[in-house]
């Protein structure tokens, strides 16, 4: 009989190894220096500009509640967002788990530059700290019991899954996420994995196997998607980035990208994350070349 409590690793197994991988060739060393170009410049902004710096960060902020908010079925549009998170009134006709998760991922993000600040480390529980935040008021979360059958299971913020959430697709295939008992010495794998990299890769490079490598091993019953671009959008701020923006309305792209990753080839994903994040960076840039001179000046 198989024994399924092996010793853990922080090492990933070999079959998952290659999900950790992307070749750098001349067209990605490309991309990844226009990042870095971008973020220079981003900074020279900062220090010329200060003064707009702080409303054109809490725009970038409240687009990525919304946005990631919307990738999973949220209905509350940018403006309602920050409608809803300044001056805390719901929007009347939508629906108060809307608003809720509104209110979870923004303080989130509170809790994601707060650890920055602190120099924080990227552990199994600062994950779960972050997946009990944005499941905060949740009480159920849809599942499936063992027979296969849809049900509505107590929600368990921070602590992961106990049972399998795999999901059936629009084609009627079933797409498998790893076993509960193989989550903890995957996630474990993972944290190790995005210690050792930073430095010896690019930020976009480790962001982008982060968020792909959590959302197949899909630790948690539900806030897996924005726990993922949590995770991301960590990386890349601890490294001097601001955080990356995945819009909504590119969702189909972002699971195609995510479904070829999980055939083996990670390298699309590499390249659309890597695109939202020069493409955020340059909406910044664009922000600050609009902003009104300084009287005087």
């Amino acid at each position: 009989m198989e024994n399924r409590h092996q010793p853990s690793s922080t090492s990933p197994r070999a079959e998952d190894r290659a999900a950790y991988e992307v070749p750098l060739d001349d067209k990605l060393q490309h991309s990844l220096a226009e990042l870095d170009a971008l973020k220079a410049s981003l900074e020279v902004w900062r220090q010329r500009r200060p003064d707009v710096w702080l409303p054109v960060f809490q725009k970038l902020k409240t687009r990525w509640t919304t946005d990631s908010n919307a990738i999973e079925g949220s209905t509350l549009t940018f403006a309602e967002t920050l409608f809803f998170l300044q001056h805390g009134l719901t929007v009347k006709g939508k629906p108060f788990k809307d608003h809720l998760d509104a209110r979870n991922h923004a303080e989130a993000i509170e809790l994601v530059f707060d650890a920055v600040a602190d120099r924080r480390p990227i552990t199994e529980s600062f994950i779960k700290e972050i997946n009990a935040l944005i499941l905060l008021g949740v009480s159920h979360t849809p599942a499936r019991d063992h027979p296969g059958q849809m049900v509505q299971k107590p929600a368990t913020p921070g602590r992961y899954k106990t049972w399998p959430n795999n999901v059936v697709q629009a084609d009627g295939t079933i797409h498998y996420y790893v076993e509960p008992l193989q989550v903890e010495p995957q996630m474990q794998a993972l944290c190790a994995w995005i210690d050792r990299s930073k430095g010896a890769l690019h930020p976009a490079i480790v962001a982008a196997l982060a968020h792909y490598n959590f959302v197949r091993i899909h630790p948690f019953d539900d806030g897996n998607g924005r726990g993922a671009r949590i995770l991301m959008n960590l990386i890349l701020i601890q490294a001097g980035f601001p955080p990356a923006v995945l819009p909504a309305t590119e969702r189909e792209d972002h699971i195609a990208a995510l479904i070829e990753a999980d055939r083996g080839n990670v390298r699309p994903f590499m390249d659309f994350i890597a695109s939202h994040t020069r493409l955020t960076m340059a909406s910044l840039i664009t922000d600050f070349e609009k902003a009104p001179p300084i009287s005087g000046n």
